[in-house]
Formats: C-alpha cells, sequence, structure tokens
C-alpha cells in the first residue's frame, strides 16, 4: 500500500461521511454523529475506511465474520497478507481487538466537526503486531465489567500495552502536527527506536501530507 492509495481511501471516506451529514443537515435533520453512540459511530467509521481501502488500494474485504478485514497478495511471495483496521476519536490510543491477533494492524484516529458533522483524519498508524498467545505479545487481556448504574457490560476485548501502542506509534503513516501533541508520549519498546518512527525524526516530511475533506 502506498501513501496515494492511503490518502485516497482517507479522502473517501471523509467525503462519504460528509455528504451524508450533509444531506441529513439540509432536509431539516441534525448530522450523522448525533444518532449515534460514539463506540458505534467508531465501527461505523472503520467500515467505511475498510470499504474505501478494498476499493481504491490492493486490498479487499475478506469476510464480515473473519480476521482479518482486509487481504492482499504479496507480489514478492505470492501470499496473502491481511490488515485488520479500526476506527477511535480517542487520539493516542492504541490499538484495541476482540481476539488480539497477531498480524497488521491499522489504527485511524479522526475528529468530528460538531457543527456539520464532518469527520476529519489526524492520525494513522500502521504495525506488526504479536498475537496474545505470542511471546512478547503486543496485547493487554481487558474482561468483562458490569456498569453498576446501567446493569450494561462492557464486550470482552484486548488492548495494546505500552510496547503495542509504541509499535503503532512508531508506525505513524499520517500526523496532523497541528492538531496532535505526540513529542510527549510515552515508549516503551523492546531494541532501538526504529528510523522510520515519528520519535526518530521528528520532521521527516513523510508524516505530513495533506487530506482533503
Amino acid at each position: 500500500m502506498t501513501f496515494d492509495h492511503l490518502e485516497a481511501a482517507l479522502n473517501e471516506t471523509q467525503r462519504i461521511l460528509h455528504q451524508i451529514s450533509a444531506s441529513l443537515i439540509a432536509t431539516g435533520a441534525r448530522a450523522l454523529p448525533k444518532y449515534i453512540q460514539g463506540n458505534n459511530y467508531s465501527g461505523l467509521v472503520s467500515n467505511m475506511l475498510c470499504d474505501a481501502f478494498s476499493q481504491l488500494t490492493p486490498f479487499k474485504h475478506n469476510s464480515h465474520q473473519r480476521y482479518p478485514d482486509l487481504i492482499a497478495e504479496d507480489p514478492a511471495t505470492k501470499q496473502q497478507v491481511g490488515v485488520e483496521v479500526k476506527a477511535t476519536i480517542q487520539i493516542g490510543k492504541g490499538g484495541e481487538s476482540h481476539n488480539g491477533h497477531g498480524g497488521w494492524h491499522v489504527v485511524a484516529c479522526f475528529q468530528i466537526d460538531e457543527n456539520n458533522g464532518a469527520v476529519e483524519f489526524i492520525h494513522i498508524m500502521m504495525a506488526i503486531l504479536n498475537g496474545h498467545a505470542e511471546p512478547n505479545s503486543d496485547w493487554t487481556y481487558i474482561g468483562s465489567k458490569e456498569n453498576a448504574a446501567t446493569g450494561s457490560r462492557r464486550t470482552e476485548t484486548y488492548n495494546t500495552n505500552a510496547t503495542g501502542t509504541t509499535k503503532l506509534r512508531d508506525g505513524s503513516v499520517y500526523l496532523d502536527g497541528d492538531k496532535v501533541k505526540y513529542q510527549r508520549w510515552k515508549q516503551s519498546r523492546i531494541g532501538k527506536c526504529p528510523e522510520h518512527s515519528i520519535f526518530f525524526k521528528l520532521t521527516d516530511p513523510k508524516l505530513i501530507r495533506p487530506i482533503d475533506r
């Protein structure tokens, strides 16, 4: 996947979501995010981004019920490569998974314009993570907890641990430096900081690419 592929997929996702909200507002309704709970809206953004990847990059839908979300053939080895995609409004957050799988993961952080409901991606991270059962796992198991006030129970998940989160942050492929203040983020890794990391060379021009709404 190239930077051009990534840019095209991000722009297409933003365009569609903005168009939906604009159409709702034009009819006297509210913007789309006003109707959907935050975690569910992040899931919608993730699904839309997956579809944009499938339409505009070499990675295609795998299955709605299978891991990973996207697959492509490695031209060098002729083997399939998978990518799992998650979107979140929690800037600086690491990865989250229901199963803590290993392999490539993409975490797309976004903001919502409260006036028109438009989505803007401001930080995209990619990394190969070790599965929860592998040595030096990058995941921490988060058990199900009941909300004392509502009686509802959170779905059991895995969150990236400190090393997993640092791997993702090292793999930042797009970052809006005006909106993401990453310089003070804590780092925890095995070995040296890789040269591609935002912490290794803070002014790398590859990290600052315009993404149109």
